[in-house]
């Protein structure tokens, strides 16, 4: 929960030189030999950006603001840490309000649910040829800034060895019945569990195995992060969770709680993204934000926090490469934000049919 001081020293931060709506675009998308320079006068001018992320605050929102103010000592960076549908809420509330205090947007839906509510201002920044091409927004309304792998989540005093679901057909197993949980709620949980499977074994298949799982008695957990439900299945209170961040359990198995992570055929895969809102105070400050976070300084710094940089030549950390796809040998299904949105809100209905 923000405190009032924070909320005043956002405010406080908002009040900065503000550019016209002509010019603030036009620097948005300026592709001119001279647009670091240009960007840099205009920020000094400015002095002041505002940043709205769903990444952990003492990981990675603190070592990114001191990095970024270090590099641009004449920008005052503030942040304000919350889930994407929070900050998604907050920046349509600001947009219809016509006082947009973000800069800069970022969170793991924030580019398709910011793009359908018509928030996100298109914008130009060089680092993104860095990038593969499936994870752009052919609009340049969103950027990628890091990678998420899902997986299920077991405890392993709990699940034997020998008693771990190796697929999801296993998940149907009756001794799995009323211990299962996930998260209800955000879309980057059990919507995408639905919308993982329909997109690689169409509809058909996938609403048979759904009319199965639902005797599962999938526990619906509609408060707290994905990390919270982590938290809980090593605490004994449920023996799986299903499509958790897979990179989770590995920080808590390597620090001896009783928990690991399993990847399944296929293992969904998705992008946060960034965005600049419509409206935006500060285009210069943001745009350099924005190059900063896509730059090999920023994406180390989101890898140091335990993420997997979007960025292909910044590598996460070792012990996270595990739940790599890629290395543990397992098809990937990657879920593009435009995906996403054309598939949650058919997959919520799903999930409220059967699993409600």
């Amino acid at each position: 929960m923000r405190t009032r001081s924070a909320l005043v020293t956002l405010l406080l931060a908002a009040l900065g030189m503000a550019a016209s709506p002509a010019q603030a675009q036009n620097m948005l998308t300026y592709k001119g030999a001279d647009r670091e320079q240009k960007l840099i006068d205009g920020a000094r001018k400015e002095g002041a950006v505002v940043f709205y992320s769903a990444m952990i605050e003492n990981q990675a929102l603190r070592p990114l603001v001191a990095a970024f103010q270090k590099k641009y000592p004449f920008i005052h960076m503030t942040y304000w840490r919350g889930d994407t549908e929070d900050i998604v809420a907050r920046l349509s509330a600001e947009v219809r309000a016509r006082n947009v205090v973000a800069d800069v947007v970022e969170g793991t839906d924030v580019g398709e649910l910011g793009t359908s509510a018509r928030l996100l201002a298109s914008y130009y920044t060089p680092a993104l040829a860095q990038y593969p091409a499936n994870e752009r927004d052919p609009r340049n309304l969103w950027t990628p800034t890091r990678i998420s792998y899902f997986s299920i989540a077991y405890n392993t005093k709990l699940v034997p060895p020998d008693q771990v679901p190796k697929s999801f057909a296993d998940l149907l197993n009756p001794r799995w019945k009323g211990k299962m949980v996930w998260r209800i709620g955000t879309s980057s949980g059990a919507p995408l569990f639905i919308t993982n499977l329909r997109t690689k074994w169409g509809d058909e298949k996938a609403m048979a195995y759904f009319q199965k799982l639902k005797d599962q008695q999938i526990v619906n957990f509609g408060s707290g992060s994905a990390r919270t439900l982590v938290d809980r299945t090593l605490a004994g209170e449920y023996a799986i969770a299903l499509n958790i961040f897979a990179h989770h359990p590995l920080i808590s198995k390597a620090q001896g709680a009783p928990v690991d992570s399993r990847l399944m055929d296929p293992v969904a895969a998705t992008t946060a993204t960034m965005g600049i809102p419509v409206g935006v105070r500060h285009p210069c400050a943001a745009m350099l934000l924005a190059d900063f976070v896509l730059s090999p300084e920023g994406q180390k710094i989101l890898a140091a926090a335990e993420y997997f940089p979007a960025r292909p030549d910044v590598p996460p950390l070792p012990q996270l490469a595990p739940v790599i796809p890629a290395n543990a040998h397992v098809p990937e299904n990657f879920i593009s934000p435009s995906v996403l949105l054309k598939y949650t809100p058919s997959s919520q209905k799903i999930v409220q049919d059967l699993f409600r």
